[in-house]
């Protein structure tokens, strides 16, 4: 990492983050100022500003984070010892990588469980052998996680080459990630429809942090609100959540590779220019995003860690009635069935002017859900707004939304994820989208 000038080198960055950070304030004010002149009175009523105003004491800092990430990459590109390393020698540091920050994770648990521990009369006292090993490996974690960010930037990018994406040999944007604590984000949408209105980036917070905010927004605003955890942003470098899962690492690298190649496109511009249909734009560039980094994952596991490769899916039940007509088979918890009938059902109920009820019946799922093992905090309008983004072919959180179905389709139809990826990339609305599902598929 960074020599012993460390901490002179931070605080430079720091310096120069705040001094960004005010300029970026005075601008936002001045842009402010020079909307509100458009009124004739200040339009407290605007949504946006209104949920802002609430949660800026958390929203997440940008600019240092960018600039730190930044200087890790160069850092790496002019001093990265990955190029003269074997194709196995890099897999085995990862690998090494992984194990390491596994056993830190194991430690911290038993740390904050020895903490936690009301029979403990000296947690610090106890925990003291467990902090130092956490330490030693957090610090070795630290001067090792560049190299392993450029290995697995480096694996993803050979299978993107293999699969046609090389521009004169070179993948472009270059692939770049960095692992770090990853932003919560806040999602609201109105409560007599599901609508992703409104996103915010936040600071990670304590869960009893995040229920006080929505529900000083839901009450404030009268409107449907959730603050979700992320696994990455596609910043550059991407933003990727630390994690001691390699195909997650891998699938996520992916993803947001994708986002950063979309921009150059149609579906990636109209997405981040927040066009009128930016809804529908959003779900079909996700949705493209989630299935590409589950194939280029499996792809880079075959090659790099085929031992890591898990089997194809099993293709689901026709039905849940028939999963459970087997004979003395225990009922079957199907999550993507349930779901999918909890967001049909809150759709109808929304359409006839319910929301009382829809709300109702959300809560009532939840507890469905929760029994069942699936440790949903909360299910409401804001739930299905950001989740229904997330879709794949499969039942689930999109209910009766026809856009995951059809980018699988299209996907299906495609001789090569390169081909998928082309045509998907003009695509911007559902309109279209359905209409090139149906040419491929004929008379």
């Amino acid at each position: 990492m960074f020599d012993g000038g460390e901490n002179h080198f931070l605080n430079a960055l720091r310096f120069v983050g705040r001094l960004v950070r005010r300029g970026l304030r005075w601008g936002f004010l001045l842009g402010l100022m020079l909307t509100l002149l458009q009124y004739s009175a200040v339009p407290l009523g605007l949504p946006w500003y209104a949920v802002a105003a609430l949660a800026q004491d958390y929203q997440f800092d940008y600019v240092t984070w960018e600039l730190g990430a930044l200087a890790v990459k160069v850092e790496q590109t002019l001093y990265g010892q990955h190029p003269f390393m074997t194709e196995s020698a890099r897999s085995g540091f990862v690998r090494g990588y992984m194990d390491d920050l596994r056993r830190a994770r194991e430690l911290e648990a038993q740390i904050s469980a020895i903490y936690a521990d009301p029979e403990v009369p000296d947690p610090q006292a106890a925990s003291a052998a467990l902090r130092a090993e956490r330490d030693a490996l957090r610090a070795g974690l630290g001067e090792r996680q560049p190299l392993a960010e450029a290995i697995l930037e480096g694996q993803v990018a050979a299978v993107l080459v293999e699969q046609g994406f090389a521009l004169a040999g070179q993948i472009l944007p270059p692939v770049s990630a960095h692992f770090t604590r990853v932003p919560n984000l806040l999602v609201v949408s109105p409560r007599d429809q599901i609508r992703f209105d409104i996103s915010i980036n936040l600071d990670p917070m304590t869960v009893d942090e995040i229920a006080a905010l929505e529900t000083l927004i839901d009450e404030r605003e009268a409107v449907s609100s959730l603050i979700v955890p992320l696994g990455g942003i596609a910043l550059y470098p991407a933003m990727v959540l630390e994690t001691a899962s390699i195909p997650w690492a891998l699938e996520t690298i992916a993803h947001e590779w994708l986002h950063h190649y979309l921009f150059a496109f149609p579906l990636g511009l109209a997405y981040f220019a927040g066009e009128s249909f930016a809804g529908e734009t959003r779900i079909i560039n996700e949705t493209t995003a989630s299935l590409f980094g589950r194939e280029v994952s499996r792809l880079a596991l075959a090659r790099y860690y085929p031992d890591l490769l898990p089997p194809e899916a099993a293709a689901p039940p026709a039905s849940r009635e028939a999963a459970e007509s087997t004979p003395d088979a225990p009922p079957v918890f199907d999550f993507g069935a349930e779901m999918d009938r909890t967001r049909r059902t809150v759709d109808d109920l929304l359409a006839a002017g319910k929301v009382d009820e829809a709300e109702v019946y959300m809560a009532e799922r939840r507890a469905l859900f929760v029994a069942n093992g699936y440790n949903i905090r909360k299910l409401n309008q804001a739930y299905f707004a950001f989740y229904g983004g997330y879709q794949s072919g499969a039942p689930g959180a999109g209910g009766q939304d026809p856009i995951g179905p059809a980018v699988q389709a299209l996907r299906d139809a495609s001789p090569s994820l390169h081909d998928w990826v082309v045509t998907m990339r003009g695509i911007t609305s559902r309109e279209a989208l359905l209409a090139e599902r149906d040419r491929l598929a004929g008379p």
